[in-house]
């Protein structure tokens, strides 16, 4: 009797093992699949939505340019109508090249394109730095109150570092003098780098104010007006706790 009870106990013993063995390599699979889902498929969906998009923004100018002629009503005057909120303008007050003033871009649209060279990023701008309508698509967000590009003020963006299309990935890398083109329907507004801010706290909004400078770190920054762009991500990669920024000014407009 004695043996047939340890016969049993070892059996049962032996059955919540495997049982355990097989809900940890379970547990071990999903959790491997969901790293999987993170860094690999959320960037390869990001990056092809944002691609496609770069190319229908880039279609619709086209087709908007080869489309314009004389409006009806035009008597020839190129600065009919007051400027128009988000119309973008060059330094001194005027407006940007490509005519008549365009109302500001709706919630999430998409409306610019960003490139920089030195890490052969190609990405939509969309209005807007939510999560599901633009983050999370591999787009990069402009901050809301913050100048449109060109205008005298601060440029303000917000991008991914981790998943997602992470299109801010490797602005650590960016030196001064690095260039990021801002390419809209009317004009390429080309700024450069100019000053990196490591780390700050993700409060630290005096970092997309008007006049960029860090309410917490003693120096980095500015202390005088004019036409800046500020790239934003979290750091270090795969944590939110702290935000790294990157500033640049405004150097020269192209009409298109």
């Amino acid at each position: 009797m004695v043996t047939q009870r340890n016969a049993r106990g070892r059996r049962v013993v032996a059955r919540g093992l495997w049982t355990g063995a097989e809900l940890v390599m379970t547990l071990g699979v999903v959790l491997l699949l969901l790293v999987v889902h993170q860094l690999w498929w959320t960037n390869r969906q990001a990056r092809a939505g944002a691609e496609h998009q770069v190319r229908a923004l880039q279609r619709e100018w086209e087709e908007e340019r080869g489309g314009e002629g004389a409006v009806p009503g035009d008597d020839g005057d190129s600065g009919a109508g007051p400027h128009e909120p988000g119309e973008p303008r060059e330094p001194g007050g005027r407006s940007a090249p490509g005519g008549a003033a365009r109302s500001a871009p709706r919630w999430d649209q998409a409306y610019a394109v960003i490139r920089i060279p030195r890490l052969g990023l190609v990405a939509p701008v969309a209005q807007g730095v939510g999560k599901s309508g633009v983050l999370d698509k591999g787009y990069v967000g402009h901050y809301p109150r913050t100048a449109q590009p060109g205008r005298a003020g601060n440029f303000a963006l917000a991008g991914h570092r981790n998943t997602h299309g992470e299109p801010f990935r490797y602005i650590n890398r960016l030196r001064r003098g690095d260039r990021i083109d801002i390419e809209t329907r009317d004009a390429v507004y080309t700024y450069t780098v100019d000053r990196t801010l490591a780390r700050t706290s993700p409060r630290d909004s005096g970092v997309i104010a008007a006049v960029p400078r860090s309410n917490l770190k003693p120096h980095p920054g500015y202390d005088r007006a004019g036409s800046y762009v500020t790239l934003t991500t979290c750091t270090p990669e795969f944590t939110s706790r702290y935000r790294l920024v990157v500033w640049g000014r405004l150097l020269d407009v192209r009409s298109r």
